[in-house]
């Protein structure tokens, strides 16, 4: 039996499939909603308050310094313990997803901002707009164009780490890879298999990135 083994795939295809719809989904989840805290810590980071500056930066340099792995037993594990409700293993593993995507986009973004020249909220002020509209409407959209392709490296990048959700009892591609393994006492094939699938969704996703960029670019050379 050689490495692409065809009755391998054919009798146990299903796990992989099944585990790559959850891997996609928790990285999804992960990146949408950690775009959306990402933009409230970058906004934070930015404001002039000195607490909510301060809560912003101290957040995003305690998650960027500390592992992934770290971070998912403490929301595994911790918010049990104080949520008055129950939350599923992928909820869990989503939220610790989604609080760690936050950290890195919060900087995304926050150098997005940045990049937009400052006499773009001067004409935005002289025009009568406050700086909350001047954000929202001027801003942020020139500078969420600016950073979506750091955005989609982040999905991908997030795709491969999110990995680590396997050590909690998720079944995305990593479990299923390992239960296979045990179940068919073959250490290498299955991880050979979650290795491809990898490739291609990173791969396929790179490619299309590089499409959208290209139009991106083509888009403001015709503007």
């Amino acid at each position: 039996m050689g490495i692409f083994d065809l009755e391998f795939i054919a009798q146990y295809y299903k796990y992989f499939l099944r585990g790559t719809g959850v891997t996609l989904s928790v990285s999804f989840f992960g990146v949408v909603f950690g775009t959306m805290v990402g933009v409230v810590l970058s906004l934070m980071k930015l404001s002039n308050n000195k607490l909510a500056k301060g809560l912003s930066t101290a957040y995003i340099e305690v998650v960027r310094g500390t592992p992934l792995l770290v971070q998912l037993f403490i929301v595994y594990y911790g918010f049990p313990l104080f949520l008055p409700f129950e939350m599923s293993r992928i909820a869990l593993g989503t939220v610790a997803v989604v609080l760690n995507s936050a950290a890195y986009v919060a900087e995304i973004i926050r150098a997005g901002i940045l990049s937009i020249d400052r006499g773009q909220m001067e004409a935005a002020r002289s025009l009568g707009m406050t700086h909350g509209m001047a954000m929202r409407f001027i801003i942020i959209p020139q500078a969420f164009k600016n950073i979506l392709p750091a955005l989609g490296n982040e999905f991908i990048v997030l795709i491969k780490e999110s990995a680590i959700i396997s050590v909690i009892g998720i079944h995305d591609i990593m479990y299923n890879a390992d239960t296979l393994r045990g179940i068919t006492y073959r250490p290498f094939i299955p991880l050979f298999y979650a290795a491809i699938i990898y490739f291609i969704i990173t791969f396929t996703l790179s490619k299309l990135l590089g499409i959208f960029e290209r139009r991106l670019r083509a888009g403001d050379q015709y503007n």
